[in-house]
């Protein structure tokens, strides 16, 4: 979703168009998951074996017992059935006096404490500390466990600063050694478990879980069958969603539009999979959809004019606004409209109040990809940084991505939420900052081969006189 827009004359369009055909093509228009048959057997069959495990948080009564048993359900994709048993068994283990010397399932108890919302102290892990600072008696578990809680820390913990340092170079040295656990260590080095996208992290621990020597099998047959049951749930939003873009494909002569519906879809996926969001992940999927199209017209395929044109037409958003259009964006322009009006039918009367909050940040964001735009065109690079994000970190959609995902939750938002991402709050301004500035160092090099505004790249080296390399560390 890069926005350094591209150059503006449309006659070299085909030129620029660099993208590969979709991978998909028509395959989830017609797919059905094998096991779709027997779906109804499935969830009796998960239905009576979630009770079984109900029974097992409700009769938790150890503190280590309770937390390996948290832990597992949160890695196999299972603790959204038992919210109100957890949150119980979370009071206890938050109000209970543990004060155990085991690193690990001090680890474990801070870990899962401080990710659900719990403000647990980091000077609990001082005591394993010598005097030179190092963590004593640890094995590989010990090092996995404290590696993970140490990424649960805030601005100024430096017990954990120096936790994931010292737990990063042993584990680097169990990796030379060929440690038994190496696979678990490579895995871990490379994304935390804080931050694993949660259905594939579901999907990795199945196959874990069911190699380990005192798995419960109770708990192991509800992974496979919730996951699967939530897989034949998956693929019938995502024939939806195709279906529903196949409209736009067969109306419009948009040349650049490719099929990257699925996988904009599993991106989405990501984010939320859990199946109380399926509005969700349907809208963020059609407004991710719509936000890439943008871009691409802003950034490759239009010339200035008719990214002007484009621009005035999404602010009026109304069908009349079609004749300011040049031909080939018309069917695009009456899509999206179509799009959102089908958005508000789907919420019901009480709810379209949010759509009106999700067309105003998308006006949002092409407004920051106008200024893009007029920067490319003059030449400019903006003196600092501050005045570089100020733009940048809008127009790599945050507030738009932000606002989508609350839509599409029922119960959960008010007007109020939406409100305040208008207000370009603090959580999400950090988000667009992190985003555009891990976009730009990946991005920089290959767009200013062509005609680009300066990323943030180019505006640190202009402001602080530094290589590019030196720039994006």
């Amino acid at each position: 979703m890069a926005a350094a827009h591209g150059h503006g004359d449309s006659a070299g369009q085909e030129q620029m168009s660099t993208f590969h055909p979709s991978l998909w093509g028509d395959f989830f228009l017609t797919y059905q998951a094998p096991s779709s048959a027997l779906l109804p057997q499935m969830k009796e069959r998960a239905g009576v074996l979630r009770e079984q495990v109900r029974a097992m948080i409700k009769d938790s009564n150890e503190i280590p017992k309770i937390l390996d048993l948290i832990m597992t359900l949160e890695r196999l994709g299972l603790d959204y059935h038992y919210e109100n048993e957890i949150n119980q068994q979370f009071n206890v283990v938050f109000n209970s006096d543990y004060d155990d010397n085991n690193l690990h399932l001090v680890s474990l108890r801070f870990y899962l404490l401080r990710k659900n919302g719990y403000d647990v102290p980091s000077d609990v892990f001082q005591k394993f500390q010598d005097k030179n600072g190092y963590f004593v008696n640890v094995d590989t578990t010990n090092l996995l466990s404290l590696y993970n809680a140490a990424y649960m820390r805030t601005h100024g913990e430096e017990v954990l600063d120096a936790a994931i340092s010292f737990t990063k170079r042993c584990l680097q040295c169990d990796l030379e050694l060929e440690s038994p656990h190496a696979k678990e260590v490579c895995s871990t080095l490379d994304t935390p478990l804080f931050r694993r996208v949660g259905i594939l992290e579901t999907r990795s621990y199945i196959s874990k879980y069911e190699k380990d020597s005192i798995r419960n099998e109770a708990i192991l047959e509800l992974a496979k069958l919730n996951f699967n049951i939530l897989q034949i749930h998956f693929c019938e939003e995502l024939k939806d969603v195709t279906l529903w873009w196949k409209e736009l494909y067969g109306k419009s002569n948009l040349s650049f539009v490719r099929d990257r519906i699925v996988e904009v879809y599993f991106w989405m996926n990501g984010v939320c999979y859990k199946p109380q969001y399926s509005h969700s992940r349907i809208i963020l999927t059609n407004i991710t959809a719509f936000i890439t199209i943008i871009d691409d017209i802003f950034d490759t395929y239009g010339s200035t004019k008719e990214s002007m044109q484009l621009q005035e037409a999404i602010k009026r958003w109304d069908e009349s606004a079609v004749a300011l259009l040049p031909e080939y964006m018309k069917n695009f322009y009456l899509y999206l409209l179509e799009t959102f009006a089908s958005f508000e039918a789907e919420l019901g009367v009480d709810k379209t109040y949010r759509v009106f909050y999700l067309k105003e940040t998308l006006k949002q964001l092409v407004q920051a990809y106008a200024d893009e735009l007029k920067w490319r065109d003059e030449h400019y690079v903006p003196k600092t940084m501050s005045e570089h994000l100020k733009v940048s970190s809008t127009s790599i959609g945050p507030y738009l991505l932000a606002c989508a995902a609350y839509v599409g939750m029922d119960e959960i938002t008010s007007e109020e939420t939406f409100k305040w991402v208008l207000e370009s709050p603090q959580l999400i301004k950090c988000l667009g900052i992190f985003v555009r500035l891990s976009n730009d160092i990946v991005s920089t090099k290959r767009e200013q081969i062509g005609d680009h505004c300066g990323s943030t790249i180019q505006c640190y080296m202009k402001e602080h006189g530094t290589t590019m390399h030196d720039a994006c560390q």
